[in-house]
């Protein structure tokens, strides 16, 4: 491995050990490039995903973009193999539903074109019926299709998967997506990975301070 190459000079992946995750829910935040999204295909490509997202038996890849680091993963699981799997990419979410008109294969969503839904819609069709439960489900950034209310129904979807032997991993910037109880937090920064608490995520703590003082905030920001 070259330190000084991509996505091994991305601090929180350069001394990259060994992750717990969370048997229902893992978190990763972080700022922008800390490295949530790299680290989550990676996982995905590991696990048999597709670059682009999508079922195992999707395998598009549009783009020559995909980092070497799922080459440098070994991945352990417990007991129990999941019988259902999503890999989630809001970047490329449109390819994967191009795809499944293409393929005609649209009952598992609905029965109902993805691109005939708003953004928001069609996530939520994923996690209320394209999810069946009993498996492995990775989630790069959900909220960039959810409004505030959406993400509150997304909380109350992925808390009956998890009722149903679920595991999430997600990659999240949302304060409400990330009040989930008692879920584990992994925060990418130039120290490395670390565990941390929903309290102590700069998501938190920025939301709330923004929200309670947002006028003088605003006056500050603009200030010349």
């Amino acid at each position: 491995m070259d330190s000084s190459t991509y996505p091994f000079n991305i601090p929180a992946l350069k001394d990259l050990g060994q992750l717990d995750f969370h048997p229902r829910i893992t978190f990763f935040v972080g700022e922008n490039g800390s490295g949530k999204s790299t680290l989550l295909e990676a996982l995905a490509m590991s696990m048999g995903f597709g670059p682009e997202g999508g079922t195992k038996n999707v395998q598009l890849s549009t783009t020559n973009s995909v980092s070497i680091l799922h080459e440098h993963l070994v991945l352990a699981r417990g007991i129990g193999k999941p019988k259902d799997g999503f890999f989630l990419r809001a970047e490329s979410f449109f390819n994967i539903a191009t795809y499944m008109d293409e393929v005609g294969y649209l009952q598992s969503y609905g029965g109902k074109s993805l691109h005939h839904r708003s953004h928001g819609e069609a996530f939520l069709t994923l996690l209320s019926q394209k999810f069946r439960g009993n498996g492995i489900y990775l989630l790069d950034e959900p909220e960039a299709a959810l409004s505030p209310a959406r993400q509150l129904t997304a909380l109350r979807c992925i808390r009956q998967l998890v009722t149903e032997n679920s595991q999430f991993i997600i990659a999240t910037h949302s304060p409400i997506l990330l009040a989930y109880p008692d879920a584990k937090m992994l925060h990418f920064s130039s120290s490395g990975i670390e565990e941390t608490s929903y309290e102590q995520t700069d998501h938190y703590a920025i939301t709330k301070d923004f929200l309670n003082n947002y006028r003088s905030r605003i006056e500050r920001l603009f200030e010349d």
